[in-house]
This record gives C-alpha cells, sequence and structure tokens, in this order.
C-alpha cells in the first residue's frame, strides 16, 4: 500500500466522517472514493473494508448526540431491531433481484425531497408538536422497515432518510433525530462487520487508519453542528442530498 494512496483515503474518511455526523450520507463520499482509490482490491472486499471506518465515525458523533437528548432505549432498541431485520431482507432480495429498476424513482423522489427541503426553511426544528406515543410507534416502525430494507437493498443515503423521517414523521428535533439514526446506523453497520469478519473481507492496514481519520471527523462534525446550529445544518443536509441526486442521476442515465 503506497503511503500517498494512503494519505488519500484517511482525507476521505475524515471528510465522509465529518459530513455523516452533521446530515448523514457520508458513505456517498467515501464509498465511490475508497473503490476508486482501491482498483485492484475486490470490491466485496474494499466495502467490508470501509465498514470499520464507517461505524468509528459514526460511534463518535453518536456518543456526542446523545450527550444533547434524552433517549428512549428500549424504543431504539424496538427500531434497532425491525431495522437491522428489515436490512437483512433487502440484502436477501438483492441476491434475487438487480436493484436498477428502483434508481429512476429514487432519483425523482430525491429530487421532490430536495425541493422540499429548500422551501421548508426550519425542517430542522420540531415538525410536530402534539404526536402520540401509539402514532410515535406506527411511523417508527414504517421508517425501520422502509428505510432499513433500502438499506440492505440500496444503501446510499441511508442516514439521511432516517434523519428526514424522524424530523417530518415523527416530531424529533435535529439533534434527537441524529442520534437515533446514528444509533440505529451502529446497528446495521456492526451486522454488516460481523459478515466481512467471517468471510476475511477486510484489509486492517487500510481500515485502522481510515477509522482513525473517520472518527476524527464524526467527532468534528458533530461538534461543529451542536456549535453552528441546526439552521448551517439544513445547508450540510441540501448538499448531501444533491450528491446523492448527482450519483443516481449518473447512474439511471449514464450507466
Amino acid at each position: 500500500m503506497e503511503l500517498d494512496i494512503l494519505l488519500y483515503l484517511g482525507i476521505v474518511a475524515f471528510c465522509a466522517g465529518f459530513i455523516d455526523a452533521v446530515a448523514g450520507g457520508g458513505g456517498l463520499i467515501q464509498t465511490p472514493l475508497g473503490l476508486a482509490l482501491l482498483p485492484q482490491i475486490p470490491v466485496s472486499t474494499v466495502i467490508g473494508t470501509l465498514k470499520i471506518p464507517a461505524f468509528s465515525g459514526t460511534a463518535m458523533a453518536v456518543r456526542l448526540y446523545i450527550k444533547k437528548t434524552k433517549i428512549n432505549w428500549l424504543f431504539f432498541a424496538f427500531l434497532a431491531f425491525l431495522s437491522f431485520g428489515s436490512a437483512f431482507l433487502g440484502s436477501y432480495t438483492l441476491t434475487k433481484v438487480n436493484n436498477d429498476f428502483m434508481k429512476p424513482l429514487l432519483f425523482v423522489i430525491l429530487i421532490l425531497l430536495w425541493i422540499f427541503t429548500y422551501f421548508k426553511k426550519d425542517f430542522t426544528r420540531k415538525a410536530i408538536s402534539n404526536i402520540t406515543d401509539r402514532q410515535k410507534y406506527i411511523w417508527g416502525i414504517i421508517i425501520s422497515l422502509v428505510v432499513g430494507f433500502y438499506d440492505g437493498f440500496i444503501g446510499p443515503a441511508t442516514g439521511t432518510f432516517f434523519i428526514m423521517g424522524f424530523i417530518f414523521l415523527m416530531g424529533f428535533d435535529f439533534f434527537k433525530a441524529s442520534a437515533y439514526a446514528k444509533m440505529i446506523n451502529l446497528v446495521t453497520n456492526l451486522g454488516s462487520i460481523c459478515l466481512f469478519l467471517l468471510k476475511g473481507a477486510i484489509v486492517w492496514k487500510i481500515a485502522i487508519p481510515m477509522a482513525l481519520c473517520n472518527g476524527l471527523g464524526g467527532y468534528c462534525g458533530a461538534k461543529m453542528a451542536i456549535l453552528k446550529g441546526q439552521v448551517w445544518v439544513r445547508y450540510v443536509f441540501l448538499f448531501i442530498m444533491f450528491i446523492a441526486i448527482c450519483r443516481f442521476g449518473y447512474e439511471v442515465w449514464f450507466k
């Protein structure tokens, strides 16, 4: 492994951790650039290796976010269990059918969500103040099953979709939505890491330096989001969604 490639991967990991901690979607940066910088390594091994830094960055962000909000751990465990099972089902479905037919639909959905977020300038604040516990569980089940399945079936910007669901449908503020989204991502990432560990598909001399950089990025990103406030987060959120739109637009029209 050349030192300059490792340095580039460290920079990529830091940026991905920073962006993911602020608005989700760090995988939109880390995965394609990681694959581009490591063409000599099998794709499955690269993806398995990148799960380690993704986990460390998310864990660091979670540590800061849970200090800013109160967590219902029983409710989180319920959502995490549903998301994990749904993601597993999504991955199983992917082994049976191709997901290309979903990309044009997702492209349109992302554009509509971007427009909605752009005009809803207060989206990071609490959107619903009178939601009941029953409604919260119903929306939690729907979000966990739908986004969890998406995570296993397609994947990119899963954290962003979780955050949007928790804000718009469950009335969470940004910090609470981010805490729940990132904790659920930790669970799904851990499941993937266990799989790749069993298959021996992790290159540790790449994973460990990237994990340190991603963790630092996650810490800085979460700190910045907390210090700058929720208005600043909106612009980063729009930027991440724009990257996702470009990514799926490329796959729909040029691939």
